[in-house]
């Protein structure tokens, strides 16, 4: 076993492969606003914001985000959480930016980073959340699984001797019983 997880369940090299590219474009893409913070407004043809050190902080979470994803894809199952806050990220922009573009605040031009930044994301990102989601769920079950019901009980509040003390132990309740049972592994 290793980082939780059977060493036969690794993650599909697809996976690993969307994370890296994640990870280039968005520190590629978080350089370039941050060196080069007008130019983006310059090609789309808007005014550019009376404050870049705005935008080029936004660079700056974006190239962030790089770092993690990088980090996600050595182990995508295991760094799922890295995966989520990115794709939430990617939901929520895009809600934000159709509020501020609906009151007037951004033009509707400056929704085309969107489709880069957040929206060609969502299937790979989701896909790879649901994988961890299943393989961990799976995990669950297969260490319970073999486990006999009942090996022996432990009531109120008995000590569990200090020979125990180190060594690992499954504890189960029954529907039917309630008190737990607490079983030895090791």
């Amino acid at each position: 076993m290793s980082n939780g997880r059977p060493e036969n369940y690794p993650s599909p090299v697809w996976m690993r492969r969307v994370l890296l590219i994640a990870a280039v474009y968005n520190l590629v893409w978080g350089a370039w606003v941050i060196f080069f913070p007008l130019v983006p407004f310059r090609w789309l043809g808007i005014d550019p914001p009376n404050y870049p050190g705005l935008w080029q902080c936004i660079g700056m979470i974006v190239g962030v985000y790089g770092i993690g994803y990088g980090a996600a894809a050595l182990d995508p199952v295991r760094h799922w959480p890295i995966v989520l806050v990115g794709l939430l990220g990617k939901i929520f922009g895009p809600i934000g930016f159709v509020g501020a573009a609906m009151k007037g605040e951004f033009p509707w031009i400056a929704g085309l980073t969107i489709i880069t930044n957040d929206l060609i994301w969502w299937v790979p990102f989701g896909a790879i959340l649901w994988h961890a989601w299943q393989q961990e769920s799976g995990n669950r079950r297969r260490i319970f699984e073999g486990l006999p019901e009942r090996t022996g009980v432990v009531s109120g509040a008995t000590p569990i001797p200090h020979s125990m003390s180190r060594t690992a132990v499954a504890v189960s309740v029954s529907i039917s019983d309630p008190q737990p049972m607490i079983q030895r592994l090791s």
